[in-house]
């Protein structure tokens, strides 16, 4: 029996990763009335793991059976990722006296001081500087310490799940000055994490005024966009440049 290529495989592979990601829904609210099920991207997982799987087993010409174990392997691999990530946000958001909260609103809240949320991609803790540091400071507060330990404790649970710690500030100075500023803050938040002894790799990474949730018009409006952000992938493929619109 003829069968298809390396080549053609990955293409068609690719093809159909595109047209699964591009129409599933990126805004979830966990936690919710609106939203029920709160294992959503699971089930998304499993359903485009199990078909990507089966059609690698469909055209490796070797019949059904490889058809029916690559779907099986593929639904493992797709809905364990999806698990994994929604079972971190959940765990950390309780750890954190918090609930997942994926309202696109709640990052320009005010009112809210720490935000766990999750996409398909990553898990995402977000940490307003009032909250981490003393005014003029790159070292995290006692009280930070200790929102960060507990994070820790979940993650000594998920040693594979690759940490990116990122740093925002405002736009008051000069840039230069604000990008050695968010690169402190975000490496001390990340020796922090590294510290406590979890085996997970850490990285650190400074926006300066990059990518502000608000424009910097006035000191609230500053306030917001003074941020850390922790983000939790799954591998070294799912990781974005936090830097950026994603």
């Amino acid at each position: 029996m003829k069968t298809l290529g390396i080549k053609k495989i990955s293409i068609i592979l690719l093809t159909s990763t595109l047209l699964f990601t591009g129409c599933a829904p990126r805004d979830r609210y966990y936690d919710s009335p609106n939203h029920p099920d709160e294992y959503e991207r699971t089930k998304q997982g499993v359903f485009m793991g199990a078909f990507l799987g089966t059609l690698v087993g469909l055209m490796s010409g070797h019949g059904p059976k490889s058809a029916i174990v690559g779907g099986a392997v593929g639904a493992a691999i797709g809905g364990g990722i999806g698990y994994s990530m929604d079972e971190q946000a959940k765990r950390i958001a309780v750890e954190l006296d918090t609930h997942v909260d994926n309202d696109p609103l709640a990052l320009v809240n005010p009112d809210k001081d720490l935000i766990v949320s999750n996409t398909d991609k990553y898990v995402k803790i977000m940490l307003r500087d009032k909250m981490v540091f003393k005014t003029d400071s790159a070292v995290p507060t006692q009280e930070a310490a200790r929102k960060l330990q507990k994070i820790t404790e979940v993650l000594r649970q998920y040693p594979n799940t690759i940490v990116q710690v990122v740093g925002f500030t405002d736009s008051r100075g000069t840039y230069e000055y604000n990008q050695k500023l968010s690169e402190q803050r975000a490496l001390n938040v990340g020796n922090t994490l590294y510290n406590s002894g979890i085996p997970n790799l850490i990285y650190s990474k400074g926006c300066s005024y990059n990518k502000p949730l608000v424009p910097n018009k006035t000191k609230e409006d500053m306030a917001l966009n003074r941020r850390v952000e922790i983000y939790l992938y799954p591998n070294q493929d799912f990781a974005i440049d936090a830097c950026k619109n994603n």
